[in-house]
Formats: structure tokens, sequence, C-alpha cells
């Protein structure tokens, strides 16, 4: 019996839940489609129906701790209906009403027909955008596809009735609204957006006035909560033609707004969120009657970057405050005028720190683009990671890696040291120290080499082994090869044979094979490349894929949709003896040798 009565309790709770879902179903049902049929069918014959976008919040950026770095905020966009501008009782009058408005109030709006805003008329120098546009426009009409500009305004006005009492100013400013209303219509795309980021002031008035075609949608713009990692972060823009045959296929809107540098472009696809769409039934007068969302607009992820926003933070304030000092002691033509640091987890490939100056704000860098361009120091590239630099010293455990791996070359191999390398009598270099004290290091083995970053040592090392082990000691490294960032970066180039007879048209000679095996020559690497080596060789071998990526997060931050999973892109197991003697050396540099001054106070 007590079975009996426990079945039968069940029952009666599935069944009251049932109800109450077929209920909330029917009302849902009710409220979304039969009241909007209903208010449809009570609706005017000349009520219009438009189909607006409902704009997705971007994913945040933050660093690997969590700190927000950028954000989405809302802002406000006026878009124009063309089907209620249209259904006016004079279109025209209404456009140069809605422009004088936004005139009165000091504010900008869209206009991107290519023709001159003053006459004489001329085609003004298109974007790709626009001469697609603009194409399609005339094809679209049968127009001629070279017809001038002045025959064109000339046909746009009789097409478009504009009085012949308006002024060519005001005739211009109508066609350029009507052509932005009609190219939505033959290219199928998105509602034009008159004004972005329109102000309070402006859209109160707006609201005020009622004018026809007019409606205010809630979007994002990008709020940067930092002035540092510039270079990494990169910024968005709307797509250009070239965007747009990649990004169709992932179903974007053609004048839609993607990454278009930096980790902005790199992590796109998480970022972006997909947009929504709702459908807005309003009288000839602009009166909106209702308001229906067909699809939910849905946020896109948030990104956890690798670096380390306060240590970046320190790298990028000691780059400039050290080159300052450094150029204060320097002659105008012989000052520094760029430098990168970069640091990354050795467990993982993950990149703590990428550092380049100079930077900039990337809060105020679209209003300064022009003169960030234009300017000599080239802020705007980003060293760590495109600029190419000889490695210097830094590359001699790359050359004892190649002596040792030939058997020519052991932990204690020595070589006496004199300062000059006078074994050709047409090209004699000199060890760095013969330049301060007039004589050479003396007797050295190879972890005393490194200690003393001896050029003398590695001259001889590289004029016994010859340039190929070398070239594939460098390659073993990734020297000369993307590190697998998934920002821009540049591959760079080892010094080789091939490399100098294809680039300089010029044969190859000793003296080479000492300048490369000291990182000069034609070894170009960027600091990326550099960290990672050093980085393969702390590891004892193992090299990673780097990456900026620390994990990304759900748009509410509740889940952890993807994690960053080292990966090894390339491993020297027989090279872990020779690895053991590089880290000894370079151990050796830090504690007692060339770098002590900086580095001999660490644990």
């Amino acid at each position: 019996m007590q079975r009996f009565v426990k079945g039968s309790r069940i029952f009666i709770i599935f069944a009251v839940m049932a109800v109450i879902l077929v209920i909330y179903t029917a009302s849902l049902y009710k409220m979304q489609i039969y009241d909007q049929i209903g208010v449809e069918n009570d609706l005017p014959a000349d009520t219009t129906r438009t189909y607006v976008t409902l704009s997705a919040a971007r994913g945040a950026i933050l660093d690997r701790n969590g700190e927000l770095l950028v954000s989405s905020v809302p802002s406000y966009n006026v878009s124009l209906l063309r089907s209620e501008i249209l259904s006016s009782e004079n279109p025209n009058r209404s456009i140069l009403e809605i422009i004088q408005t936004v005139a009165d109030y000091g504010e900008s709006y869209t206009d991107t027909f290519p023709v001159t805003v003053a006459a004489p008329f001329a085609y003004v120098d298109m974007t790709d955008t626009q001469r697609s546009r603009l194409d399609s426009y005339l094809e679209y009409f049968g127009l001629d596809a070279d017809i001038s500009a002045s025959d064109l305004i000339v046909w746009l006005k009789e097409h478009y009735k504009i009085d012949f009492t308006s002024s060519l100013s005001d005739t211009r400013k109508i066609i350029g609204i009507r052509y932005e209303l009609e190219c939505r219509v033959i290219m199928n795309i998105d509602e034009y957006v008159f004004i972005e980021d329109a102000s309070q002031e402006l859209i109160s008035i707006l609201n005020e006035k009622k004018l026809p075609g007019i409606y205010i949608s809630t979007t994002y713009t990008r709020k940067y909560h930092t002035k540092y990692a510039a270079h990494i972060l990169g910024y968005i823009g709307l797509m250009d033609s070239d965007d747009y045959e990649y990004y169709k296929n992932l179903d974007y809107p053609m004048n839609c707004y993607i990454g278009k540098s930096g980790v902005e472009a790199a992590f796109e696809e998480y970022l972006h969120g997909t947009d929504g769409y709702k459908t807005v039934l309003s009288m000839p007068d602009g009166t909106v009657v209702s308001e229906n969302i067909t699809k939910q607009a849905e946020a896109g992820n948030n990104i956890c970057l690798s670096i380390d926003i306060g240590l970046q933070q320190v790298a990028e304030d000691s780059l400039a405050d050290r080159i300052g000092e450094i150029n204060e002691e320097r002659d105008a033509d012989d000052r520094i005028t760029g430098a990168a640091v970069v640091a990354t987890q050795v467990d993982t490939g993950e990149v703590l720190v990428c550092a380049s100056y100079p930077t900039y704000d990337p809060a105020t860098m679209r209003e300064n683009i022009s003169i960030l361009n234009s300017a000599e120091n080239s802020p705007r590239l980003n060293r760590a990671t495109q600029g190419m630099y000889n490695p210097g010293s830094t590359f001699k455990m790359v050359t004892a890696l190649a002596g040792m791996r030939t058997g020519k070359v052991t932990r204690y191999t020595t070589v006496n040291d004199t300062g000059i390398y006078d074994v050709y009598p047409d090209y004699k270099p000199r060890c760095w120290i013969y330049t301060e004290t007039g004589s050479g290091h003396g007797p050295l083995d190879l972890v005393g080499a490194i200690e003393n970053s001896c050029n003398y040592y590695f001259f001889w090392v590289g004029d016994t082994i010859g340039i190929r082990p070398i070239i594939q000691a460098a390659e073993d490294f990734g020297l000369g090869s993307v590190t697998g960032l998934e920002i821009y970066e540049e591959a760079g180039h080892v010094s080789s044979p091939e490399y100098k007879q294809e680039q300089l048209d010029e044969d190859w000679y000793a003296a080479d094979n000492l300048l490369a095996a000291i990182g000069q020559g034609h070894n170009m690497f960027t600091p990326a490349q550099l960290a990672n080596y050093v980085a393969t060789i702390a590891r004892g071998g193992t090299r990673y894929e780097m990456t900026l990526m620390h994990s990304v997060l759900s748009s509410d931050y509740r889940t952890v949709v993807e994690e960053h999973t080292p990966f090894i892109s390339g491993t020297m197991p027989s090279d872990s003896e020779y690895i053991s003697i590089l880290q000894e050396g370079m151990r050796a540099v830090a504690t007692s040798g060339s770098a002590a001054s900086v580095f001999g106070n660490y644990s």
C-alpha cells in the first residue's frame, strides 16, 4: 500500500509539472507569436517591417591572473531604416532634417559615397569596400562602369527626384544617404548605421523629434583598462572585402567589426560572439508599434592571456627608463631607437612578457594612427616578434653545441685567447676584451669561453667545424623559424652560403664562418625566437611552441572553454649531456662571468 501511495504521489508531481510546462509554452507562444500576429493583423497596410541586428558583446581580454585588460562597454548607434524613410511624405526632406539635427549637435555621420562632398565633383580614393559597393550599384541600375562623378550626380539627382531648388551641398548630402540605403538592398547587407557611439544628448533630441527612419540600438565599443601591452592586444576595425571573403564562411555580416591585429585578430573567433536579430514594426511617421526578438545575441568568450600585466608594466617602464639613460650619454646619431624584452614560462611555452619599445597607448591608437604611422622610430612595430636582429653572443651556445656534436670540441677543450685571431693574413678579428685591455682571455675551456663570452674561442670553433654543423644546431633550436605565437611574427634566417648567394649574390668565405659562429654575419632572429631558444636549453633540449593563450572562459566566466596545453615542437634527446654543459656555462655567465654585474645577486 505504501509503495502504491508513493507511486501515486510521484505521478501527481510529474502531472503537475507537465501541466505547468504546457501552460508556460502556450503563454510564450501567445506572447511571441499569436499576439504578434494579432498586432500585425490590426495594423494599417502601410506599416513597415524592418529586421534589425542586435549586436553581440565582444569577449573581454584578461591577463593570466584575471586582470581585466580590454572589455566591451555599451554604446548607442543611430541606424536609418530605409522602408520608413521612403514611406514618409517627403523622403528627401526627412533626410535633410535628420542631417541638420546631427550637424546642430556637432556629430558626424557615416557617408561612404565615393564622390567629393563639394563641386566640382570627382571620385575620391576608394577603399576596396567602397569600390565593390559602387560597382554593384552601377551594375544594378545598368549604369556605365566608367561614368564620371559629375554625370553620376546628375543621374542620381533625377533618379531620387531631388528638388531643383536644393543647393549642390544639400543635393550631395541627400544622395550620400540615399546611396547608403540603396546599397543595403542591392548587396543584402545589414542596416545602415548612420552614427556610431552617439551622444546621449543627440539621442534625446532625435527621440523628441520623432523623425522617420531613426532607430536607436545598443552596441558595444572596446575599452582599454591598461596602457601597456599595446602591441600584443591589437585593435578591432571594420572588415574590408578581403576580410569578408574569409569571414563570410563564418556567417559574419559584411559591415562587421573584427580583430585587425594582435590577439584581437588571433583570437577573433573566440571573442566575436553571435549577433541576434529582431523585427521592428513601425508606422510611416516613425512610431514604433512593436519589437519582437527573433534571435538573442550571444556574447563572445573571454580570453585569458599568458601575459602577466604586472611584469609587462615593469618591462615596458624599465625599457623606456634605461634607454633614456643610455641616450642621454650618446650623440644624436648614435641613440637607441628601439628595443624589446620577451620572457617565457620555461615549462609551458607561455609568454609572460612581450614588450616592445617605443610603444603607444592602445586606447588612443585609432585617433593617432597617422602620427604613429609616420613616426621615424616606428612605434607600431612589435620589435619582440617582428624585429630581426643579430643575436650576437647569445648565439654562442649554438656554436658550442655544434662543436660538441662533431666531436672536435669537448667540455675541456682549451683554446688560448691571445686577443687577435690571426689565422688568416687578410682577416684578423679581435676578441671584445682586446679593445679594453690590449690582450686576450688567455687559456679557456668551453665553459670558461661561454662564461666570459670569448669571441676568440668561438672563432676557433667556427673555423674548425665549418658552417654546416652550426646551421643544423641553430635550426634544431628553432632559430630562423616562427615560434608558434598566435600573433604575426617574422621567421628570421640563419647565416648560410645559400642565403648569402641568394640575397647578395656573393660567395661564402672563411671569414663568414667566424662571424656566424659569434652570432654576427647574416644571422637575424627575433627576440621571441631567442627567448624560446634559451628556454629550450633550460628545459634540457625540449622545445615548446610559444603561446599567448592561457585559457578561454565562457562569456559568463563560469566555464573554462579551453586551456593551453604545452605543445612540443622539437627535442634533442641525444644532446642531453651537451645541453647540461651549456647550462653550466650559462649559469657561470650570470654568477661570475660577463653578466655577473647584472645578475650576480640573484639566487
